[in-house]
């Protein structure tokens, strides 16, 4: 188990190298595929192992696998793999009409891969310091990619996710100075004072006033990296201006590491500091996210900003649930992450073939997209009622969940606010959608005008299967239950 666990980050960036060495073709395009479904085949393989056998670890404990790193492991593999596979397809219209050139895919195609690979070792990194370099390293290589296009309006949405990100993980990484200051003046050794399995071994003995403070900061640096209100200004930004694979893999998953390692570190502070003091603070920003969100989706203009707050709104929620912290809030939080993450990822790829096919990205100038176009229609229909919990999708089962756990633990004023914005961002979602898809052209408006741009088979392919894993979880999650019930007790306390 040891040699698939380094292998995991491995295998992503050897095709990093292989895309700076040969160029972005058709045997490196398909390696990222290849890579991304690699490691969730060995995602699954350790999760099997740990299931059975407990947590496996590689150099000297420094890289470890739980039930918890596991499930995270096939998540990365799966959402990476839907958005590789359709940047494929869209790195070849981009090509086709001249809108990038070799070197600006070729460098697409190696952030990606590194991004992944950073993404892994922030799942199996035991220790807090190297998951924080880890996730320092996907801000330094999504900033390229949200830039990629090289115009004004992206070049200025990578330089303000560059600034707020970066602010958001410095102050992450006060709050991890502060957790290995605790650490060591409760005596843990040097070398192992920042691993988190230590950490919670020994959390009943680090002093709590100073670890309050550190966890102001991590919840403060890690929100603002996951998009979490009021922090989140750099979201519909960087989102609408990044390649709709970018954006897919963005929100799809890589704000979920984020999430994860202020869940990893929620765990140390519950046994230490009891669950009231990070539950205010999740409480504040989950309140805060969904009122963001909410507000913002009624009045939006752009369907790719839409679909960013929609972000605020997700990441929200999962706030919540950590904040409720039972072993049911935690499954539907782990839930919730696995069905956005797919929805997610759908919607923003099917908004590049929009943009392909409309030119624009202004609700107001598509209309009747299922008339016109039925696949791309159906598509981004589909991910949206994804996005505000209609069944058969997943996303109904953990927001049912979340409410439920929420009203057993005695939040009830909380789940009813929170249920009320749920329903505004439901109907702003709903209008906006029914408008494009089925909608008339407004009077004096003229008809929407269409490109010849036709949706290939690589495009639909990872589209159609996102749908699929989404529908097929919300119906029946047997495949993972166990594996859910058991990362779900990891961070339950």
């Amino acid at each position: 188990m040891a040699t698939l666990i380094v292998l995991l980050p491995l295998i992503p960036a050897v095709v990093a190298a292989l895309v700076a060495i040969f160029g972005w073709n058709l045997a490196t395009a398909w390696a990222g595929p290849v890579a991304c479904l690699t490691t969730a085949g060995i995602g699954v393989v350790l999760a099997v192992h740990v299931l059975d056998h407990g947590p496996a670890s590689a150099f000297g404990g420094q890289l470890r696998v739980d039930a918890l790193s596991a499930l995270m492991i096939i998540f990365i593999g799966v959402v990476g793999s839907i958005s590789a596979v359709y940047g494929i397809a869209y790195l070849r219209t981009e090509l086709d009409n001249g809108s990038t050139t070799a070197r600006r895919a070729k460098l697409f195609g190696v952030l990606m891969q590194l991004t992944i690979a950073a993404m892994l070792v922030v799942v199996v990194a035991d220790n807090l310091g190297v998951l924080w370099v880890a996730i320092e390293t996907t801000t330094i290589a999504t900033v390229l990619l949200v830039g990629h296009r090289r115009d004004r309006a992206s070049v200025e949405a990578s330089w303000k996710y560059l600034v707020l990100g970066s602010v958001g993980v410095a102050t992450a990484l006060l709050g991890t100075v502060l957790v290995y200051f605790v650490s060591r003046h409760s005596g843990i050794d040097a070398s192992s004072a920042l691993r988190w399995s230590t950490l919670v071994e020994h959390a009943g003995a680090l002093d709590p006033g100073a670890l309050r403070v550190a966890m102001g900061f991590v919840v403060v640096g890690y929100g603002t990296k996951a998009g979490l209100a009021p922090v989140h200004s750099w979201i519909p930004d960087a989102y609408s201006q990044a390649p709709a694979p970018v954006a897919a893999l963005m929100s799809g998953v890589l704000s979920s590491m984020s999430m994860y390692a202020l869940l990893r570190l929620k765990v140390v502070a519950d046994i230490a500091l009891g669950a009231g003091f990070v539950r205010g603070l999740l409480l504040v920003a989950a309140l805060f996210s969904l009122v963001a969100a909410a507000s913002l989706m009624v009045t939006q203009r752009d369907y790719k900003r839409l679909l960013a707050y929609s972000s605020v709104e997700h990441m929200g929620l999962v706030a919540l649930a950590a904040a409720i912290g039972s072993p049911l809030a935690m499954s539907a939080a782990l839930l919730h992450l696995i069905g956005h993450g797919l929805a997610k990822s759908v919607a923003f790829c099917s908004s590049g073939e929009l943009l392909f096919a409309t030119g624009t990205t202004h609700i107001a100038r598509v209309r009747g997209l299922l008339y016109q176009r039925r696949f791309i229609g159906a598509t981004f229909g589909l991910s949206a009622l994804a996005l505000v919990a209609m069944p058969p999708f997943s996303i109904f089962a953990s927001e049912l969940a979340i409410l439920r756990a929420g009203i057993s633990d005695r939040l009830t004023w909380a789940i009813v606010i929170a249920a009320v914005l749920l329903l505004v961002i439901f109907g702003a979602v709903a209008v906006h959608s029914l408008n494009m898809l089925a909608g008339e052209d407004p009077p004096g408006a003229g008809h929407m005008e269409l490109t010849g741009h036709t949706s290939s088979i690589t495009a639909r392919i990872p589209l159609v299967g996102g749908l699929v894993l989404a529908a097929a979880i919300g119906i029946t999650i047997w495949p993972i239950s166990r594996l859910l019930d058991t990362a779900a007790k990891v961070l339950a306390r």
